[in-house]
């Protein structure tokens, strides 16, 4: 009985401070909160269209509870800005879940194909590349045995790091959820091994050969002395690497694809400038992208109509803050919504259409600068990798663009491609694309070749 009225206190205190806190402090206006779950139960699975439409009856800013936490949304430009840039130092904290602490150490011709599976393997093979310049997959397309390590370390590393969502936002009832401690150390000395024998494989080749080809793991090892790095600020540097840029490229590309199909003018478009540019004798390279504008438009309308990271990584204020004239209690969480900014129609002509042309008729900035379009964010907090994101999903279109043509697998019309989102903190299409690609080069240009990087 004691413990039962010890409890209700606890409970009681808990939720008088949060009436407390909600009567002292102007917060933007929001969905009503239930007692202790806050709106958990009202948001919708795919978050960033359902504050998106609580935006359009509560206005720009709006106050969003995940249980005892309140998150924050800001829906236009004006709010972004202000967000990113002018109280950008107030909110440059992170909002870390518990799993996310621990992992931070606190040619198919005539045939259809499935879009997504092809582009997760170039993905992997990018960033691999970049990241520790080997391939993981010879010339034949077979995985070596560390490659299939390093996708089973991937995987697991997500299934670890799934939301355990009720008790994320309800922080007095995580001792009901405990994180399995155990497993998340045998993950942790898993992918260490892997990554030491990686970096022990670089450092053999520079005092082998006398010097180092400049992959990323080689800057980071030539580098560890001179900034103090550890092996384990290493580690968690390159699996950064790793895991922001895999999936979100992959992403980004099928959506890409995804327009295309659906918008064939377009596609023909950047096909011609291809084949003006490039030629149909040799493969389209890197030095090509600056004689590729309307390919790079393809690229940035892309990724306005779809980022990869509709919501962004949450923002945590450090101080109390004022945003669009209401306050931000500190430890608050605070979000763009990049996804309604990019389609807000007061600052985008036509906005829903796959228009690539706007970005000739105004070069619009996608690092950071220009706060109507924030795929990599902007601030202190901006992706560092957001020129190497831009460049992999050009070369990934103009790859499959050069090499294909594109239509809707048989009794689907492009417009009946659905393009839905899957419910996540990335945007993956609902339904998977599935498209016939049609060779447009010579044979000679499909064969398998191993490029240095």
């Amino acid at each position: 009985m004691a413990l039962v009225i010890f409890a209700s206190a606890i409970i009681f205190i808990i939720l008088a401070y949060k009436v407390y806190q909600r009567l002292r402090f102007k917060l933007p206006p929001g969905p009503r909160p239930w007692p202790i779950v806050g709106n958990l139960y009202d948001i919708k699975p795919v978050r960033f269209r359902c504050f998106a439409d609580w935006s359009k009856i509560y206005g720009p800013i709006i106050s969003v509870w995940f249980g005892s936490t309140l998150n924050v949304v800001v829906c236009n430009s004006e709010l972004a800005k202000e967000v990113l840039k002018e109280k950008d130092q107030q909110l440059a904290d992170r909002h870390r879940s518990r799993s996310a602490a621990k992992f931070s150490r606190d040619g198919n011709n005539g045939k259809s194909l499935m879009v997504k599976n092809y582009l997760s393997g170039v993905a992997f093979n990018n960033i691999t590349r970049l990241a520790f310049g080997k391939r993981f997959v010879n010339s034949e397309g077979v995985m070596d045995e560390q490659g299939v390590e390093f996708k089973t370390i991937v995987a697991n590393g997500l299934k670890l790091g799934a939301s355990l969502a009720m008790a994320e936002h309800i922080p007095w009832l995580r001792w009901m959820f405990p994180l399995e401690e155990e497993a998340f150390a045998k993950h942790g000395a898993r992918r260490d091994r892997l990554t030491r024998a990686i970096m022990d494989e670089h450092t053999l080749a520079r005092q082998t050969s006398g010097g180092a080809k400049q992959h990323f793991v080689d800057a980071l090892l030539t580098l560890q002395e001179k900034y103090d790095l550890s092996e384990d600020t290493i580690i968690g540097l390159l699996w950064d690497m790793i895991t922001a840029g895999m999936d979100t490229t992959a992403i980004s590309v099928e959506w890409a694809m995804a327009e295309l199909i659906k918008n064939p003018r377009v596609q023909e478009k950047a096909q011609e400038e291809l084949d003006r540019v490039v030629g149909t004798d040799r493969v389209m390279t890197e030095t090509d992208f600056s004689n590729l504008p309307y390919l790079m438009c393809v690229a940035k309308e892309a990724l306005r109509l779809h980022p990869p990271t509709p919501l962004m990584l949450p923002h945590k204020a450090n101080v109390n803050v004022k945003i669009g004239g209401y306050d931000i209690p500190k430890g608050s969480n605070v979000h763009v919504n990049v996804w309604a900014v990019a389609r807000d129609p007061a600052v985008w002509k036509e906005p829903l259409e796959f228009r690539p042309e706007r970005f000739i008729e105004e070069d619009v900035d996608m690092k950071g600068h220009d706060f109507r379009l924030l795929p990599f964010g902007a601030g202190r907090r901006v992706c560092p990798g957001a020129q190497l994101g831009i460049n992999l999903v050009t070369s990934m279109l103009g790859h499959l663009l050069h090499h294909f043509r594109w239509t809707p697998t048989e009794m689907v019309k492009p417009e009946e491609i659905d393009m839905s989102e899957n419910p996540g903190l990335v945007t993956y299409m609902r339904t998977p694309l599935q498209a016939v690609p049609t060779p447009r080069l010579p044979s000679k240009l499909y064969k398998r070749v191993a490029a240095d990087i």
